[in-house]
């Protein structure tokens, strides 16, 4: 892929072209957004500020600062809300994975006691059937 290319693909991208109003947070790697199709109330993305397409393309250290801004952002959801009681976290690592957005970006999911009627298996549940084991 020529720069050209990169260029072109990059300005298709709704995370290189985040409003930055959605913004709650910046580290100096990372974006931190609430999800507009939010799986729970507080649901959080945090995502790479360089255009990369997963976990797997981050360097060392953008994978050990996310693992700070998912902890100081799960701190956060906490303060605000007493009821959360759990956290899913996921990455959706290709299509086949789920990741309708080719760059990357963390789901820092709340959950509270009965939002779910059976939550055993967590995200197992990617694959139906598979959840409940």
């Amino acid at each position: 892929m020529n720069e050209d290319e990169k260029l072109a693909g990059k300005s298709e991208c709704i995370f290189c072209n985040l409003d930055s109003s959605r913004v709650l947070d910046e580290s100096a790697l990372f974006l931190v957004v609430r999800d507009a199709f939010p799986v729970t109330e507080g649901h959080t993305l945090i995502i790479s500020k360089r255009c990369v397409i997963d976990w797997f393309a981050l360097s060392q250290g953008e994978q050990l600062e996310l693992n700070q801004i998912l902890s100081i952002h799960k701190d956060k959801l906490l303060e605000a809300d007493p009821e959360i009681s759990g956290f899913n976290i996921g990455m959706n690592c290709g299509e086949s994975a789920g990741q309708t957005v080719m760059h990357f970006h963390a789901h820092l999911i709340p959950r509270r006691d009965g939002d779910s009627n059976c939550p055993r298996g967590g995200v197992r549940g990617v694959i139906s059937g598979k959840q409940d084991y």
